[in-house]
This record gives structure tokens, sequence and C-alpha cells, in this order.
């Protein structure tokens, strides 16, 4: 995007159209808001700081909110292989005696 960036500014400078030159900029993916910011800047004249400024934290945001996601999911996916493991476990220390005691109850029940 650094490149894109550079060759769009150069353009503009050496007097393109700002539409045409942030347009092919905004093209590429997750530059569309900051070649908006820019061609917004350039075309009235007012400082591009705080728009962009506003669009750096909510890409910080997103991707944070991403790594939460991402995070949750690995938890959840270790969950399994540990669950998977202990089953067998549980069932044969825990559930088992107690049905063979219920069972051999009933059976000199009768």
């Amino acid at each position: 995007m650094g490149e894109r960036l550079a060759q769009a500014a150069a353009e503009v400078r050496l007097g393109g159209e700002p539409a045409a030159a942030w347009g092919r900029l905004g093209a590429l993916p997750g530059a569309a808001g900051t070649a908006r910011c820019l061609e917004r800047a350039q075309t009235t004249g007012v400082p591009a700081v705080e728009p962009m400024t506003r669009l750096a934290a909510q890409l910080r945001a997103a991707q944070s909110r991403a790594a939460g996601i991402r995070a949750r999911r690995a938890g959840v996916l270790a969950t399994a292989p540990l669950g998977l493991c202990f089953l067998p476990a549980f069932l044969t220390v825990g559930v088992v005696p107690v049905v063979v005691g219920l069972a051999s109850g009933l059976l000199q029940g009768n």
C-alpha cells in the first residue's frame, strides 16, 4: 500500500485528477477509507490529519476485535481435544463403578 500511496500522491502533485489517483488507491483491499480521506483533503484543502486519525482508531479497534474473536476460537478449539482425552477417564473412574454397583445391587436383590 505504501508504494501505491506514493504513486497516487506523486500523480496528484504532477496535476493528475485527485478522484482518479485516489480512486486507484482505494481499489486496494482495506484502502478505501484512506483513499476517501485523502481525496476529500485534496479537493477541499482541509487537512487530512483528523479524519485519518479517526480512521486509524477504527481500524485498530476492528483489528483488536478480530484478534479477540480468534483468541476465543482458539480456546474453544483447544477444549475439544482435552474433552476427548478426559471423557474416557471420567467414564472409567466415575460412571462405570456407579453403574456396576447399581447393577450388582439389582441382581442381588432378585
